[in-house]
């Protein structure tokens, strides 16, 4: 028979944890299924992968940052001791090594879960599977010759693992950008296709550019405020808190020799081919930069704090190849973003919308009773995904799983 368990979360990274946190909190029983280990989204990160936003933003319900290096940035093996010690603090019920691979809704209002460890019945899921769900390729990748290694970002470790020759990086949002400069310190020769990719300086001030984010109020940004449901797939803003963090954009990444080209629209006979768009796409991302700086600014004045040197990009020349020819290529590897992927296991189409997303309130779904979603992407504001923000995201769901509890 069916295991019945009352409220069931699905996935042991930050925002499912925290889910279990806020339920714990509660006195609702519930389980916790991680189809691998906790925080493994983390540990399929590259070796250098470490955090963009610095230490003091991490704010886990029950679980803020409280170590000493405040203003760093965490490297990827003490994030995975970070949230491997949240999850130990409150003894959350993770099991681990259980796979879900379908949620079916049943006619008496439950659900059942199919797992690799038998079926599982509950009267409330909570989806927190991460941002970060199924890595995305252009269309046009599919006319790559198959002789040339080919690989997403999360398959990345460092620049040995890659064969000889110039790399391809295509996608220029932080991950693009960040594996671009690391494999030419490498002393590897490399193209970074680029595309519409918000940036900031890594400091505005004497403050990092996160916290002008929080203090803005940019973090907080609905979806409602965006100019476009598809927005909600635009790159993270350009930066690095590598080496204790530094300038990450078009114009630093140049400087450094990385040959920067347009969007990537096709490969033939051993040839890929760029759109003729970088001076498009720097300057799409040079208004945002303005966008944010006038919040910066604004702010700066409202609270009489020091006003910030607020510098106007530099002039860009964007001129670039619009082709690449494959001969000493090595490897071409594509960090163009993820795509949501719960159509793969959640028979429930119209749960949600046409990119992807949850159709939702708060997180609980509108089309399925009993139903809720924490960790993605702008799921309520810009910071729903974030160490910074998802605990708040994470104890209005378990507030709303309670009160669906009540006769």
């Amino acid at each position: 028979m069916a295991e019945r368990v009352d409220v069931v979360v699905v996935g042991g990274g930050q925002a499912g944890l925290a889910v279990s946190h806020e339920l714990t909190d509660l006195g609702i029983k519930h389980v916790v299924l991680e189809r691998e280990r906790v925080a493994s989204s983390w540990r399929r990160r590259w070796e250098s992968f470490c955090l963009v936003t610095p230490n003091w933003s991490i704010n886990l319900p029950g679980g803020a940052y409280d170590g000493e290096d405040r203003d760093g940035y965490l490297p990827r093996d003490e994030i995975v001791t970070f949230v491997e010690r949240y999850a130990q603090s409150f003894d959350a019920p993770v099991r681990e090594g259980v796979d879900v691979t379908a949620l079916e809704p049943r006619t008496d209002g439950e659900f059942v879960l199919r797992t690799s460890d038998g079926d599982l019945l509950a009267r409330s899921v909570v989806v927190a599977t991460g941002a970060y769900q199924r890595p995305h390729r252009p269309p046009a990748s599919s006319a790559l010759p198959p002789n040339v290694l080919q690989l997403d970002a999360d398959d990345y470790r460092d620049p040995g693992s890659l064969p000889p020759g110039r790399v391809l990086v295509v996608g220029s949002g932080q991950t693009g950008c960040q594996i671009a400069e690391e494999l030419h310190e490498a002393g590897r020769e490399v193209v970074l296709s680029c595309g519409r990719a918000p940036w900031a300086p890594r400091r505005l001030g004497d403050r990092d550019i996160v916290w002008w984010a929080v203090e803005t109020g940019f973090f907080d940004q609905p979806v409602s405020e965006l100019p476009a449901p598809a927005a909600r797939l635009a790159a993270n803003v350009q930066n690095t808190g590598h080496d204790g963090g530094h300038d990450l954009n078009y114009r630093t990444l140049r400087a450094a020799d990385i040959t920067l080209v347009g969007h990537f629209i096709g490969a033939d006979d051993h040839r890929v081919r760029f759109a003729p768009d970088l001076a498009e796409c720097v300057a799409w991302g040079d208004d945002r930069y303005r966008e944010l700086m006038a919040l910066c600014h604004r702010c700066a004045l409202e609270r009489g704090l020091p006003m910030p040197d607020i510098p106007e990009p530099e002039p860009f020349d964007g001129a670039a190849p619009e082709e690449l020819d494959l001969v000493d290529v090595g490897a071409v590897l594509f960090a163009g973003g993820f795509r949501s992927d719960y159509g793969s296991w959640i028979p429930m189409p119209d749960a949600f919308d046409e990119l992807g997303f949850p159709v939702h309130r708060e997180g609980a779904s509108t089309v399925v009773p009993g139903l809720h979603f924490v960790g993605v992407h702008f799921l309520r504001t810009r910071k729903s995904s974030l160490l910074y923000g998802v605990g708040e995201d994470a104890a209005i769901v378990a507030r709303q799983v309670s009160a669906q509890r009540q006769p």
